[in-house]
């Protein structure tokens, strides 16, 4: 961990505890993808899913959309399950909806998306997975 710039962990805990509102690139109703479980994830740790899908289909009780533009209110993340040569699109989406953060999911890297990224400000975080990275980064319940 943090052997990367992509994956430093002060950047994950950052978008895991300040991030509430995910929308999630590729998430479709299908329980077979990885996206699926992921959203599900956010979602049972208080984060709200937005599935972002051609298809546009209701994931987990939440309306889709096709693109990100399409989504009528504020996204905090965009998490992004898409091959890395599709990947970077979203990086520029996710600047021109006002995203805080993206998040680049396991085996996806693009390191020009990453630098255009950084340079205008965005968190981002590149190969890896919010529901791996919750246990040791995601906020904690307060002890008591």
């Amino acid at each position: 961990m943090g052997t990367e710039r992509w994956d430093e962990p002060d950047t994950i805990r950052w978008i895991l505890a300040n991030c509430q509102t995910w929308a999630v690139v590729g998430l479709a109703n299908n329980p077979t993808r990885a996206a699926y479980g992921v959203a599900r994830f956010l979602q049972q740790h208080g984060k709200r899913i937005v599935p972002i899908h051609p298809a546009a289909e209701t994931v987990w009780g939440e309306q889709g959309y096709a693109t990100l533009a399409d989504v009528p209110f504020e996204v905090d993340c965009v998490d992004v399950f898409r091959r890395s040569n599709e990947a970077g699109q979203f990086v520029d989406q996710a600047l021109e909806v006002g995203a805080k953060a993206v998040w680049f999911q396991l085996g996806v890297v693009d390191l020009s998306a990453y630098d255009r990224a950084r340079q205008a400000g965005l968190r981002m975080v590149m190969d890896h997975c919010p529901a791996i990275e919750w246990g040791q980064h995601g906020p904690r319940a307060a002890a008591g």
